[in-house]
Order: C-alpha cells, then sequence, then structure tokens
C-alpha cells in the first residue's frame, strides 16, 4: 500500500450512507438519495480513493454503486458473509452502521476485491425479473403447501391467490423471452444453451441474468464462482468430507432442477450420474458432480460458441 491509499467503505441503509476512509480514520453520513450520492461522489472525486467497497444488501446499493460509477470511482459491490467473517477475525464483534462502514474499508485494504462493470440498463431488467420470478415460485410453493393443511373456509381464498400467482409467473415468463428475444446477442447465447438437453428456458434466463461470467473463467473458477465446487476439508491426519460452500445461491437453485432434468434426458450427464451411483456415491453428491459437469460444459460452449454435441468435454 503507498502512503497516498485511501480506501473507502459504505454501509448502505435505506435512508442512509455511513461512509468511513482508511487509513485516515475519518467518517461521515450522508442521505441515500440523488443529492446525498451526488454530493458524496464529488467530496471522493477531490482525493480520488484506490477502491470504494459496497456490500451488496438486495438492491439497496444500486443508485449509489451506479451513480459512483459514472463518475469514474473503482466501485466494487461485495458479499456480505464474507465482510462478516473478515469482521470477526479482526475483532469486530460489534456491529453498528458506523463499524460496518470501517470493516468494509479495511477490506478493501486486505482482500482488494477486483471491479466488476456494471450490466447496462437491459441487463438489470434481464436480472429483475429472473428475480421476480424467483420470488413468485417460492411464493406459489408455499401457498400451495398451505393449502394442504387448510380449513375449507380458507382454500378458496387460497385457490384465488394460487391462480393469481400462476397467472403472474405466465406473465413474468412472457417478458424473459421478450427480453432475450429483443437483444442479439442473448437470443444467439440462450440458443445456445438451449441446445443442451436438460438445459430449459428458466435456467437459460438465470445464466444470462447472474452469471455473464460464463465463458470467460475456465472450470475451476466458474464452478467456485456458483458454489459446486469441492473444498477440502483437512488438517493433520484428518481428512475430512469435501462440501460445497458458498457461491451463487440463485444459480445453484436453478442448476440443480435442471441437473435433475439432465439426469433423465441428457445422455452424457444420465451416464455420469450412473457411474458415480454405481461407485457407491451417494444420489446427493453424485448430483452435485452432475451439476458441476453440466456448468462446465456449459462454460465450454459460451466459450468456444460451440453448440452441444455429445462429445464435447469442458475445457480448462
Amino acid at each position: 500500500m503507498t502512503t497516498n491509499s485511501v480506501f473507502v467503505g459504505i454501509d448502505v441503509s435505506k435512508q442512509w450512507l455511513d461512509v468511513a476512509l482508511h487509513p485516515a480514520g475519518d467518517s461521515f453520513r450522508v442521505p441515500n438519495d440523488q443529492e446525498g450520492i451526488a454530493a458524496l461522489g464529488d467530496r471522493l472525486q477531490t482525493s480520488p480513493p484506490t477502491l470504494v467497497v459496497v456490500e451488496s444488501t438486495g438492491g439497496l446499493e444500486t443508485l449509489a454503486v451506479s451513480a459512483l460509477t459514472a463518475q469514474k470511482l473503482p466501485v466494487v459491490v461485495v458479499n456480505p458473509r464474507q465482510v462478516r467473517e473478515f469482521a470477526r477475525a479482526t475483532g469486530h464483534l460489534a456491529k453498528t452502521d458506523a463499524i460496518d462502514a470501517r470493516v468494509l474499508a479495511q477490506f478493501g485494504e486486505a482482500v482488494r476485491p477486483q471491479p466488476r462493470p456494471l450490466p447496462g440498463p437491459d441487463a438489470l431488467v434481464l436480472r429483475e425479473t429472473v428475480s421476480r420470478r424467483q420470488q413468485v415460485v417460492k411464493m406459489l410453493t408455499e401457498e400451495k403447501n398451505r393449502r394442504q393443511t387448510a380449513s375449507e373456509a380458507l382454500k378458496s381464498r387460497l385457490d384465488a391467490h394460487i391462480c393469481w400467482l400462476q397467472d403472474e409467473l405466465a406473465e413474468i415468463d412472457k417478458q424473459l423471452r421478450a427480453l432475450i428475444k429483443r437483444s442479439p446477442a442473448w437470443r444467439e447465447r440462450d440458443q445456445l444453451y438451449r441446445s443442451a438437453p436438460g438445459v430449459g428456458p428458466v435456467l437459460s434466463g438465470t445464466l444470462l441474468a447472474s452469471l455473464p461470467e460464463l465463458g470467460r473463467l475456465d472450470r475451476k473458477q466458474i464452478a467456485a464462482l456458483v458454489g459446486v465446487a469441492p473444498l477440502n476439508r483437512d488438517s493433520g491426519l484428518f481428512r475430512g468430507r469435501r462440501t460445497t460452500w458458498g457461491g451463487r445461491s440463485d444459480v445453484r437453485a436453478v442448476l440443480y432442477m435442471s441437473t435433475l432434468v439432465a439426469t433423465r434426458h441428457n445422455p452424457m450427464i444420465r451416464t455420469f450420474y450412473r457411474r458415480l451411483v454405481s461407485a457407491g456415491k451417494p444420489a446427493k453428491v453424485a448430483l452435485v458432480a452432475c451439476m458441476r459437469k453440466l456448468l462446465t460444459t456449459l462454460n465450454a460452449m459460451a466459450r468456444t460458441s460451440t453448440p452441444w454435441t455429445e462429445p464435447l468435454q469442458p475445457s480448462s
């Protein structure tokens, strides 16, 4: 770190942005609105920081990140769980907005996460639409489960809501198809992904919206990014079971369902799954391995722009 390096941490809430500068130790608060963010950007421009670290907060950070990035500031959005574990490791057990901002700044200095370019307006709409679809599917499942134990007096109300959710889901799927069709690049990628047996419009749309790195990383990196890479748990003579952990849960959930279909209808995945089960692997372990294989195969297809062919194998 040079003597002029400045790391900025921004803790985001609905109304406020708590800002901390490291190593100077300065801290202040601005409103989380256009005027407050504009003032923050002007203040940071007077002494351009090395990195501005913002915690992902489910969308509350979008306005600030977009505005600061537009001012050519190096902004990165980080995973809250990583930051919280960093806080514990460095002895920050208390949790307030001001403390969180300082931890984010220190995290930026220690870890140096790489800023990624912001998605364009269409990509943001696609991501929001995919996220909304997941929310509607979850609500639909919950309402159907409630209906199983509901009294007769309540079932009619549940049926009406279930009907509405089903209509809403159909409208969202229609919107997703229209968004993908409108972009030549997305349309081409969609056709490429869906050439693989077991990959339908839901997985394809999720990959386009939530995994733009597909085809740009090697197979180990993409598996780790999604959270289907086996992680070692060894110490001394102890050899623990390999487990998967972290990653993008929204992608992983949709990939899981598509892999279930692929174990029946995709010849390569079906053969691989049966071989693992025959070798004594638990069904769940075999399925996660198939998820990884399907993902890395799609990664190879995206990298080479090659549609599905049976002999195709993922490459590093």
